[in-house]
C-alpha cells in the first residue's frame, strides 16, 4: 500500500479494496491474502454494522451440500435445485454447489460451531425449496458467528481495515473501475480531511442489499447498502424485481419465522396509542383451527409467497399489510392463545399437530410453547429489552432479502472491469431460493472473486489518466453537494425528513404489493428528486453529510428498482415470488379479500428469462436475456488434471 496526496486529498494506492465487513467482505480479504495478493485493504463505514453481524432468525440457516447420512446428493443435483428456482444462471448455480462443501468446511475450521454427531457427520434439516436435508444452523446468530470468525482470521493476518470510511462514489468511466471516493466520518467538518481517495485495480463490493430503500425493513438500522453507487458506476442490475418480504418485528428488527409462528401466538391490532385491541385474523378466518394451522404454517412458509395466498399461510401477510395500511399497529402476543381459549391440538392440521406433539409442545400458552421449543428465541428479545412473557411484540411485513442485485459472471465480476460483487449486493439468486443459500452464495462468490483477482488482476493502481479524471470529477461534485446542502435551507426539506418520506413511499408502493399506476407516479417523483437533489435537501451542518450521500445513493437505487418493476409489468406482468402485482383483469385469491388484491399468477413459462437494467444519464435501460445454462463438462480425470496443471481450465 502506498500513501500520498492528490490535490491536498489523502490518497491510498492498493491493488484491491474490499468494501464491507460482513461475512462476504471478510472472506474476500481472507481468501485474497491466502492466495498471495496482500496489497489489499478493507473499507467500511462501521466495522460492527451490517446485516451479517446483526440479523438472524429463530434458527438462521446455512445451506450446503448434504454431509451426513445415506441420502444421495451431488454437486450436480444441488446445482439443479438452485437453478430450478427460476431466472437463475446455471454457471452461478454450479459454482455455488461446487464450492459449497469447501466454503462450509472453512467456516468449521475457523471455529463456527455447526452441529455434528458423534461420528463427525454434519447433520441437516429440510428448509424451504429444498428437496434434501442440506440446511444447518448454529441458532439465531449463524451469520454473526461466521462474521466474527472470519474477522478474527483477517485480523490475525494484519490486513488493513479503514474503519469510519463511507464510500460516496465508485470511480469509473462506466467500463473500468479506478477507485473510490470516501467520506471520513471522523472529521466531516474538516474541509481538508473529510474526503479520502483510494486508487485500486479492483473493488470487491460486499455491502449487502439496498436496505435503506424501505421503511418497513428487517435489515439492521445501520445497514443501507450501496447499490445506487454501483449503478452509477456502470454496473448492471439483474432480477431487481425479486425480493423476499416477510413478517418481522420492528423494535428490534428481527425475523419472526420458524418457532415464533409454530408457537401459535395471538395477532392483534391497536390504534397508534395502543387502545382498541382487535384480533383481526378472526374477521377473516371463520374456522379457528384453520386459522391456528395457518399461523403454524407461517413458520415453515415464512416469506410472503403469492403461490401460498389461496388456502395458504401467506394470506396472513396480506391481512397484516391491510390492517397496518389502515393506520393501526400490529402485534404478536405470546401471553395468550388466539381468542383467549385453549388450543385443541388434535383438531389442527395434521402437520401442525404432529410437529407440536412430537416436540412435546402441546402446552397451555404460546410463551410456554416457544420457551419449550426454542428458549434462545425468547432470550434474544429479552436481551433487547422485550420480555415476551409480559409484553406484546410489534410487527410489520418487512423487506428481508433481495434475491436480485448486480449482474455478474461466474467469477462474480460485474460488467465494469475490476468491479466485483459478493454477498447480497450480487444478484446471484433467482425468484425462489432454498432458505440459507444466501450465506453459502456470499462465501462462494467472495472466494471466486478472490481467486480471479489473485490470478488475473495485477497491476499498478491509478497508473493511467483515467483515475485522475474520475477522481477530480467526483471530488468536484462532492464539494458542490456539500456547499449547497449546508448553505441555505429555504424551500428545502431536512435530510432526515426527506429520507423518512422516501423510505415510507417505497414500502407503500414498491414492496410486496405493487400497483402499476402508483409505481409510475413514484418513478416520476424520484426522478425529479434526483435531478434537483442539491436544491431540495438541507442539512444542519456537515455532521449530517453522511446521510446526504446515503440519501442520494438510496434514491438512485429506488429509481432503478422501481423502473425495473415498471418494465417487468410491461413485459411479464404476472405475480411471482414475494411480489403481488395488482391487476384488474386478475382474480382475488380469496373472495373475502378486497378487489385491490386481484392478480394474475405467473405460470413459470418465462422462468428462463432474466431482466437486466442499466442506469445511464439519469435513465434506466433494459434488456431481457436467456438464463445461462448449467455447464456440462467432460470431467474425465486425466484431461481435467492436465488442464489444471497447465492452468487452462480455470479462468
Amino acid at each position: 500500500m502506498k500513501v500520498e496526496m492528490f490535490h491536498k486529498i489523502r490518497l491510498y494506492r492498493l491493488n484491491t479494496v474490499i468494501v464491507g465487513t460482513g461475512a462476504a467482505g471478510f472472506n474476500a480479504a481472507d481468501q485474497l491474502w491466502s492466495l498471495g495478493q496482500k496489497d489489499i485493504g478493507i473499507v467500511t463505514d462501521h466495522v460492527g454494522a451490517g446485516t451479517s453481524r446483526n440479523t438472524g432468525s429463530d434458527k438462521q440457516t446455512y445451506y450446503k451440500l448434504t454431509l451426513c447420512g445415506d441420502e444421495p446428493d451431488s454437486v450436480g443435483e444441488m446445482a439443479r435445485t438452485l437453478f430450478d428456482g427460476q431466472c437463475m444462471d446455471g454457471d452461478i448455480a454450479l459454482c455455488e454447489a461446487a464450492l459449497s462443501a469447501r466454503s462450509f468446511l472453512k467456516l468449521v475450521n475457523l471455529g463456527v460451531p455447526f452441529p455434528q454427531n458423534r461420528w463427525g457427520e454434519f447433520v441437516g434439516y429440510k428448509t424451504d425449496h429444498d428437496p434434501r436435508y442440506r440446511a444447518t444452523s448454529v441458532g439465531p446468530y449463524t451469520s454473526k458467528q461466521m462474521t466474527e470468525c472470519l474477522e478474527q482470521s483477517v485480523r490475525e493476518k494484519n490486513i488493513e481495515i479503514f474503519d469510519g470510511m463511507q464510500v460516496i462514489r465508485i470511480l469509473s468511466n462506466g467500463e473500468k473501475v479506478y477507485g473510490l471516493l470516501c467520506l471520513d466520518l471522523s472529521c466531516p467538518e474538516d474541509q481538508e480531511r473529510r474526503f479520502v481517495l483510494f486508487a485500486c485495480e479492483n473493488v470487491v463490493l460486499a455491502t449487502g442489499g439496498p436496505a435503506g430503500m424501505y421503511a418497513d425493513s428487517v435489515y439492521p438500522a445501520g445497514h443501507y447498502g450501496s447499490s445506487g453507487l454501483a449503478f452509477e458506476a456502470g454496473a448492471k442490475g439483474k432480477n431487481l424485481t425479486e425480493w423476499q418480504y416477510g413478517i418481522a418485528s420492528i423494535h428490534p428488527r428481527w425475523n419472526v419465522s420458524g418457532t415464533y409462528m409454530q408457537a401459535l401466538p395471538r395477532f392483534f391490532s391497536a390504534e397508534e396509542d395502543g387502545s382498541d385491541e382487535k384480533e383481526f385474523l378472526t374477521d377473516f378466518f371463520e374456522d379457528r383451527n384453520i386459522m391456528l394451522s395457518s399461523i403454524f404454517l407461517k413458520g415453515y412458509q415464512w416469506p410472503f409467497d403469492v403461490r401460498k395466498l389461496s388456502g395458504g399461510s401467506s394470506v396472513i401477510d396480506i391481512l397484516v399489510y391491510l390492517e397496518r395500511s389502515r393506520g393501526r399497529r400490529i402485534f404478536l402476543d405470546f401471553r395468550k392463545n388466539p381468542g383467549g381459549e385453549p388450543v385443541e391440538f388434535e383438531k389442527l392440521a395434521p402437520e401442525a399437530f404432529e410437529y407440536l406433539n412430537r416436540a412435546g409442545a402441546c402446552l397451555e400458552t404460546p410463551i410456554e410453547r416457544l420457551s419449550h421449543m426454542n428458549m434462545p428465541a425468547v432470550e434474544f428479545y429479552l436481551g433487547r429489552g422485550v420480555d415476551l412473557k409480559t409484553q406484546p411484540l410489534e410487527i410489520a411485513v418487512c423487506a428481508q432479502h433481495n434475491n436480485g442485485g448486480l449482474a455478474a459472471d461466474a467469477w462474480w465480476h460485474t460488467d465494469v472491469e475490476g468491479l466485483f460483487a459478493a454477498g447480497e449486493v450480487c444478484g446471484s439468486h433467482g425468484v425462489y431460493r432454498p432458505g440459507g443459500s444466501a450465506l453459502n452464495s456470499g462465501q462462494v462468490g467472495s472466494t471466486r472473486a478472490a481467486q480471479f483477482i489473485a490470478a488475473k488482476r495485477h497491476g499498478e493502481p491509478g497508473a493511467g489518466p483515467g483515475f485522475e479524471e474520475a477522481a477530480l470529477k467526483a471530488l468536484r461534485e462532492a464539494e458542490e453537494t456539500t456547499f449547497l446542502v449546508t448553505e441555505n435551507k429555504k424551500g428545502k426539506t431536512a435530510v432526515r425528513e426527506f429520507w423518512r418520506k422516501a423510505a415510507t413511499r417505497m414500502s407503500r408502493y414498491g414492496a410486496a404489493i405493487r400497483n402499476p399506476e402508483k409505481i409510475e407516479l413514484v418513478i416520476r417523483e424520484v426522478q425529479e428528486e434526483l435531478s434537483a437533489f442539491d436544491d431540495l435537501v438541507w442539512t444542519n451542518g456537515e455532521k449530517e453529510l453522511w446521510l446526504v450521500f446515503r440519501l442520494r445513493d438510496m434514491l438512485i437505487s429506488q429509481f432503478v428498482y422501481l423502473s425495473a418493476m415498471k418494465d417487468y409489468i410491461k413485459n411479464q406482468g404476472k405475480s411471482r415470488g414475494s411480489a403481488l402485482y395488482t391487476d384488474s383483469w386478475g382474480q382475488k385469491p380469496d373472495p373475502r379479500l378486497p378487489e385491490e388484491f386481484s392478480f394474475c399468477l405467473d405460470d413459470g413459462s418465462r422462468a428462463d428469462l432474466i431482466q437486466e437494467v442499466s442506469y445511464k444519464d439519469g435513465k434506466a435501460e433494459f434488456e431481457w436475456r436467456k438464463v445461462r445454462p448449467i455447464p456440462e463438462d467432460d470431467n474425465f480425470f486425466e484431461n481435467v488434471w492436465r488442464q489444471f496443471r497447465e492452468n487452462q481450465n480455470i479462468f
